[in-house]
């Protein structure tokens, strides 16, 4: 039994064409534009929309956990081989490790080369430590915690309830192993996570169509609350970030994929609709079911995605990684503070790690860059406070390259493992 694609708010009528406002797509983006007219003609009622947005990622998030278990355990168990999975897990671990350094040092050359903040020249002794406290304490208990911890839960069934992705990864793979040891007497199992993996689906096709409403409210709160003219003064922060992860999309992962026979042009047309959710939400988990099941339907083999895409989730964070070098390196220069060579690889190892241990949790871009400056000195922590203010607006651009990087990372996975289905993959693209 295969688990079908699930159904959205653009799912067509079989014999009838479906107008263009039933698409998803097309109803997003026009949330998306109608929020922005609300957050900047009517900003305090923009921000009061808050809970739409949070209401319908709390909604997408009830969800993660089930999809991510169901897929993963159905495939790792279908493979039976668990030399497969073995092989499959750590082409996955290699690809995110070069492409997740690859991002650091691409945030770290352009960071060095346009130099964002040299012009600021802010006395780090003026700053206000106690905007970012929050924040460094949170980074301080991931990185005392440590990955171990974060990926250990207290029972299998709080893995599922206490929404950390790393937790039920582990669960995950734990019961799929089991499953595929037990062979023959666990089919009947094997079958009922299969007819669950229908109905879990179905539930996200249901719950897509809140999308739009979703996106409306949280671009309405981010415009209202923030407004374009807090964009003024960190303009060029931001401005450099977009462009880096523009380039890092369009060219490199570009390449990555005219390598192994696909556009990358094509694959984000495809994948339009989750795009505009991901940007109107700032979140790439609220695109998450709707990946795993549009590469599916793309082509990819359902272990490969069951396995990959979560655990890029986790591992292969390409945006947040060019944003954490990108960021260090502006607080540095806005505080006068010289880095040199040493300094900066040092910077490099740390977000390295300090990135996964960070995995999974709430604002986890802003708690990673923390987590990173606590344990380089010679950056102040409290120089976050500089980007507090814009941070929301590089959030969206950091989860889109995320969610790009993932999609990207399943295909070329299903390649090397001879599980992709070229002519279905050329045919859907084209489509």
């Amino acid at each position: 039994m295969t688990i079908p694609p699930a159904p959205t708010a653009a799912t067509p009528i079989p014999g009838k064409p479906t107008p263009f406002y039933a698409h998803l797509y097309v109803q997003v983006l026009t949330a998306i534009v109608l929020g922005a007219l609300v957050g900047h003609f009517w900003p305090e009622t923009g921000a009061a929309l808050k809970p739409l947005g949070d209401g319908f990622i709390k909604l997408v998030k009830m969800v993660i956990a089930p999809v991510i278990f169901l897929t993963l355990v159905s495939g790792i168990a279908g493979m039976r081989e668990l030399r497969t999975v073995g092989r499959v897990a750590a082409k996955a671990f290699g690809y995110f490790l070069f492409f997740s350094t690859l991002a650091l040092i691409l945030g770290l050359i352009v960071g060095n080369v346009v130099q964002p903040g040299a012009a600021m020249h802010v006395d780090p002794a003026t700053l206000d430590a106690g905007a970012v406290a929050d924040y460094a304490q949170q980074a301080h208990e991931t990185t005392v915690v440590g990955f171990l911890m974060a990926i250990i839960p207290t029972t299998m069934v709080s893995a599922l309830t206490d929404g950390s992705i790393l937790q039920t990864l582990f669960v995950a793979i734990l019961f799929g192993i089991a499953l595929a040891l037990v062979g023959k007497p666990a089919d009947p199992v094997r079958d009922l996570i299969e007819r669950l993996g229908l109905i879990v689906f179905r539930i996200v096709g249901l719950l897509m169509r809140a999308a739009p409403i979703g996106a409306f409210g949280a671009i309405a709160f981010t415009v209202g609350k923030y407004g374009a003219g807090s964009l003024v003064s960190l303009g060029g922060l931001v401005l450099t970030f977009y462009l880096t992860s523009i380039a890092f999309v369009v060219v490199i992962l570009g390449a990555v994929a005219w390598l192994h026979g696909f556009s990358i042009l094509r694959l984000l047309v495809y994948l339009k609709a989750e795009l505009l959710l991901v940007l109107g939400t700032s979140s790439s988990e609220a695109a998450l079911p709707n990946l795993m099941t549009k590469l599916e339907a793309a082509g990819c083999d359902r272990g490969i995605v069951g396995l990959v895409v979560p655990t890029g989730y986790s591992f292969n964070l390409d945006g947040t990684n060019i944003y954490m070098t990108l960021a260090s390196l502006f607080i540095a220069q806005a505080c006068g503070v010289h880095l040199s060579i040493g300094d900066q690889l040092l910077l490099v190892s740390v977000a390295m790690l300090s990135s996964k241990g960070a995995a999974g949790v709430t604002g986890a871009g802003f708690i990673t860059l923390a987590a990173t400056l606590s344990i380089v000195p010679s950056v102040p922590v409290a120089g976050m406070a500089l980007i507090l203010g814009v941070d929301r607006f590089m959030s969206e651009c950091r989860s889109l390259t995320n969610f790009i990087g993932n999609a990207v990372a399943a295909i070329v996975v299903a390649r090397w493992e001879g599980k992709l289905d070229i002519a279905r993959l050329d045919r859907t693209l084209r489509a």
